[in-house]
């Protein structure tokens, strides 16, 4: 049999973590011992509440039906959540919708809103599902310049009025994947004129909002006066509360644009396992005291590994966020080959900058996934590596 792809998968290329991985393993195979800093998979396990919680829950013959969409429990535990940390007000049954985990949310999302001749400005680099997610709804990606100077936010400016005219999305992410940029009031006030000026919906991917190292945490796009008129904002409960593989997140914000998505989900999917909403409203529920223990583990890796690079000649983008570090290397060698060779010699796996953008050349992202003690080890290894 004659099997051919369609035309539509040339625009998915296979994903260059799965090589990382295969390489790593052979080395492995030989004797290296690994240090894993590529995926952003948290390694700290769901709360004992949240473990237990969900366990009962799927004991009871009554949790295997269909869902079909986000639960009162659920929305309700989103809107206080928001009305707690956030200070903003959310209607759960208009103003919220459940999506499964984040990737879902941001590939689906622009096939609701774009057309194949939309523009969706988003960053270079940026994470990979925004491409994928314009790839799919068959619209044209324009990529924003990161202002270095500005802590590495994107520079509306630097948009051409040709560009900004026939733009249909705008896709934010702060504190950023991979370069973890830091949100301000200033910031987004900027972004709500922008968008209010050319008609452009924001999303804005607030995946790392619980993830800071100092007293302050990162603001809401919401919060921001006019932001629930532009836009919406996506968050997930895989890293702030380790239940990556639950696989459960939601949008919040503009009514009509989230009664739209809904439209769109009705005809993808039914919703999600009923024992991992309630798990999830119980985690929003008491997000405070659980995140705490968090922060504070993250900074304290923050840390130690950007001191650690910057002692070796690196340069760490500066940030007060995020569970990665975005870091150029002092070696002229392109990224995709410098991460197999820091497998090869040091068995530090990283993930190259160009995965996220062709601006990424020259850079690695890794994420702060091991403790503290193996921080420090793949430092030490990565001050071995010779060419």
């Amino acid at each position: 049999m004659n099997i051919i792809p369609s035309k539509k998968m040339s625009l998915f290329e296979p994903a260059i973590f799965g090589d990382l991985k295969s390489f790593a393993k052979k080395q492995e195979a030989k004797g290296m011992e690994l240090i894993d800093l590529s995926l952003g998979s948290p390694d700290i396990p769901p709360h004992e509440m949240l473990r237990n919680h969900m366990s009962e829950l799927s004991k009871r013959s009554s949790s295997y039906g269909y869902t079909l969409s986000g639960s009162k429990e659920f929305l309700e535990a989103v809107a206080n959540y928001y009305k707690r940390v956030n200070k903003v007000d959310l209607i759960p049954e208009t103003e919220i919708v459940q999506t499964i985990g984040s990737q879902e949310g941001l590939v689906h999302l622009p096939i609701a809103f774009c057309d194949p001749d939309d523009f969706v400005l988003t960053t270079n680099p940026g994470y990979v599902a925004y491409a994928a997610g314009i790839s799919l709804a068959g619209a044209q990606p324009y990529y924003i310049p990161l202002d270095e100077n500005r802590g590495f936010l994107p520079n509306l400016n630097a948009i051409p009025e040709e560009i900004a005219k026939k733009a249909k999305l705008l896709i934010l992410n702060m504190p950023g994947n991979p370069v973890p940029m830091s949100p301000s009031i200033e910031y987004f006030t900027e972004v709500v004129e922008f968008a209010k000026k050319y008609n452009i919906i924001v999303l804005h991917d607030a995946a790392y909002s619980e993830f800071y190292f100092t007293g302050e945490a990162p603001i809401s796009f919401l919060a921001t006066p006019g932001a629930k008129e532009v836009g919406l904002e996506i968050n997930s409960l895989s890293k702030s509360f380790s239940l990556a593989g639950a696989r459960v997140a939601y949008i919040v914000g503009n009514a009509e644009m989230i009664s739209i998505i809904k439209q769109l989900k009705s005809n993808l999917d039914f919703g999600i396992f009923d024992p991992i909403q309630s798990t999830a409203a119980v985690a929003l529920n008491h997000a405070e005291e659980i995140t705490a223990n968090l922060r504070s583990t993250f900074s304290e890796r923050h840390t130690t590994l950007m001191n650690g690079l910057k002692a070796l000649g690196w340069e760490v983008a500066p940030s007060n966020g995020g569970m990665f570090v975005w870091a150029k290397y002092p070696y002229e060698i392109d990224s995709v080959s410098f991460a197999f060779k820091a497998i090869e010699q040091t068995g530090v796996l990283m993930v190259p900058g160009t995965t996220f953008g062709s601006e990424g050349e020259g850079y690695m992202r890794l994420a702060l996934v091991q403790e503290k003690h193996l921080l420090e080890e793949a430092v030490q290894r990565l001050k071995t590596i010779s060419f």
